[in-house]
């Protein structure tokens, strides 16, 4: 708990209504996406995100979260506490107990409670409440410590009561359980989920310590804490880890403009990605960027080519060096804060506030200059590695414009083994990317070909996390891959333009089969990463088991479904066989139980957090094999299907 004086800016009035909790229970996503483990685990972070909102206040250094031993979750801080005095609106209330039982209640909304908060992206605690069987509260505020608890979706069980004094200072702390009836694919959180964005938070504030806890029977008693002292800096670090550097400094820059502030830091890699930006506006991940990247990434491409000139890298006839040339190999942080956040775009995650371009086009400007001049070798790696880029650039033109002219002579530009199918909406259709030749045969056979596209994969494609686009357009694969999706690749990729709003993934469920997977998956996030955000990109999920129920055929996910239809089948004698690849099933095999609307199960490919997504491709396609080591000893507690 902090100290034990309390902001008298921080009160009951700064506590403002917008409207009042209704109907959160009756359309759970509307307010949490899903009641599938994303909504589940969105109950954990709008409770910690009203801490993290003390500390970027400058209230709270600590932040605990502790999954309990029977399902629950406790969430304290030592913040100020929630205001504990008399609702202005509503006097039969009191401040506390409208934050946990009001919709939009809450200090980001007006009032001189915060100045800058992430909060504003969620919905507050209150709906937290509302989906909850059990609410427990306590706070220490004023010298005092005061206890509410709620039940049954809100309820309120136990008033605000002071039960005596505080014993550390001031704070919060909120216990809940998740309402099993809301949440019927399960109340079970994923440690490794929460730790990802724990993680992040502890980059972006400096200095806060968030500890995490584990309870549950089965898991480590140790806790896990992620303090960054270095904040940002430590993230580029931590981001850069698993791959090679360019140089060993991280640069640095920030500044601080009307109600709002930017932090830059950056690195570059001996790597190709040129899509190592990674931005952030008061705490939330703007993965679709908007203007706080925009900003950087102009005034990157002015003062880098300045530099390149003053210094004579680039000569006088030599054409400048496209913005995604200086970008190769980069990685940033950028974290900007500011009083009224405006996000738009199609995930609501992209930064509409002009002045926050001006502001981080200023501070680039500034600050970048001055660091290259300050460090003239990491300057001329810099530039040197953007021009065997803009050759590379120009080779893939050659090789895109080459394959533009082929298509245009043979009249269609399509693969040739690729079955299309006949529907030309994009909404309704689907590609299925088959591994090996025979599944592909099964699939073409097995498909509804009104719908459904089947494009055979034969062997494993190039990693393209180890390539450049020059040497990846001349790879077979990769090519038949661009021409059947349509929308173009790399910087050129327009999401709009694509043939298929459905891209599946089919795979054998072996490890030759999961390395395809993951080789698929990397080229989708590195060339085509709209497509992903967006959730255009799915696995199928073919079965892993079949056994017989007299005449009748059973298939059988995984082993959970196996243990689940051996407890509904305790008699059971026959055997259960292991179906190892696609070209064993024949065509009605292959739609009864992977590619049936009505029956199959497609897994959707998303990217919630797209800077730790880059660094677990990094580690997984790179170079660094005790990385890579490292990372499967870690994860495979946290590993559903693994195949050796």
């Amino acid at each position: 708990m902090a100290d034990a004086s309390t902001s008298s800016s921080y009160g009951a009035e700064d506590i403002q209504v917008l409207e009042g909790l209704e109907a959160v229970r009756k359309r759970p996503g509307m307010y949490i996406g899903s009641t599938g483990p994303t909504g589940l685990h969105h109950l954990v972070y709008e409770v910690v995100d009203n801490a993290v909102d003390e500390a970027m206040a400058g209230y709270a250094t600590s932040i605990e979260i502790t999954l309990l031993a029977d399902g629950g979750c406790e969430v304290t801080d030592d913040g100020r506490g929630i205001p504990v005095g008399v609702h202005p609106k509503f006097p039969d209330l009191t401040a506390a107990e409208v934050v946990l039982t009001v919709l939009h209640a809450g200090g980001k909304f007006g009032g001189d409670g915060y100045k800058m908060s992430g909060g504003l992206h969620g919905v507050g605690v209150s709906v937290v409440n509302a989906l909850s069987a059990r609410v427990e509260v306590e706070i220490d505020r004023d010298g005092k410590h005061y206890t509410m608890s709620f039940v049954d979706g809100g309820e309120l069980s136990t008033r605000l009561g002071e039960v005596g004094d505080s014993v550390g200072g001031t704070g919060t702390a909120v216990r809940f359980w998740p309402d099993p009836t809301i949440f019927k694919e399960g109340t079970e959180f994923r440690a490794a989920t929460l730790l990802e964005r724990f993680q992040m938070m502890a980059f972006l504030n400096k200095g806060l310590a968030i500890t995490f806890h584990d309870q549950r029977a089965g898991r480590s008693a140790e806790p896990t804490v992620f303090r960054y002292d270095g904040g940002i800096i430590d993230f580029v670090r931590h981001v850069n880890a698993s791959k090679e550097a360019l140089f060993s400094a991280v640069g640095y820059l920030d500044a601080v403009g009307d109600d709002q502030e930017v932090e830059i830091a950056f690195q570059w890699n001996t790597g190709y990605n040129a899509d190592g930006i990674h931005s952030f506006a008061n705490g939330i991940n703007t993965i679709e960027g908007g203007m706080h990247e925009q900003g950087f990434r102009t005034a990157l491409t002015r003062v880098v080519n300045s530099y390149a000139r003053d210094k004579g890298l680039l000569k006088e006839n030599e054409d400048n060096l496209a913005g995604e040339d200086i970008r190769e190999g980069l990685t940033a942080i950028i974290s900007v804060r500011l009083k009224d956040p405006q996000f738009e775009g199609q995930t609501k995650s992209k930064l509409g506030n002009v002045s926050m371009r001006s502001l981080v086009e200023r501070a680039t400007n500034d600050h970048l200059k001055t660091w290259l001049e300050e460090h003239p070798s990491e300057g001329k790696r810099i530039v040197l590695k953007a021009v065997q880029a803009a050759r590379a650039r120009i080779a893939a033109r050659s090789a895109r414009d080459a394959t533009r002219r082929k298509s245009a002579l043979d009249g269609a530009g399509l693969p040739g083994k690729l079955a299309d199918c006949s529907s030309r909406d994009p909404r309704e259709s689907e590609i299925y990317i088959v591994e090996g030749n025979s599944a592909g045969g099964s699939a073409k056979d097995a498909r509804d070909p009104r719908v459904m596209a089947i494009l055979p994969i034969r062997g494993k494609i190039l990693n393209v996390e180890r390539a450049r686009i020059d040497k990846m357009l001349k790879n077979t694969e990769v090519m038949s891959l661009i021409q059947a999706i349509g929308g173009g690749v790399g910087e050129e990729f327009e999401a709009d333009n694509i043939r298929y709003h459905k891209v599946v993934i089919l795979c054998d469920a072996d490890v030759d089969g999961s390395h395809i997977r993951t080789l698929l998956l990397t080229f989708f996030f590195r060339q085509m990463r709209e497509m992903v955000e967006r959730g255009h990109v799915f696995i199928a999920q073919p079965p892993l088991y079949s056994t017989e129920v007299g005449k009748e055929k059973i298939y059988l996910k995984d082993d959970a479904a196996k243990s689940a239809f051996l407890a509904a089948h305790p008699n059971h004698k026959n055997d259960f066989g292991r179906l190892k690849g696609l070209g064993e099933m024949d065509a009605s095999e292959l739609w009864a139980t992977t590619m049936d609307p009505t029956r199959r199960t497609l897994l959707q490919v998303s990217v919630e957090q797209a800077a730790l997504a880059d660094e677990v491709f990094a580690i997984l396609m790179g170079d660094d094999v005790e990385s890579r080591k490292h990372f499967i000893q870690t994860n495979a507690a946290d590993v559903r299907f693994l195949d050796i």
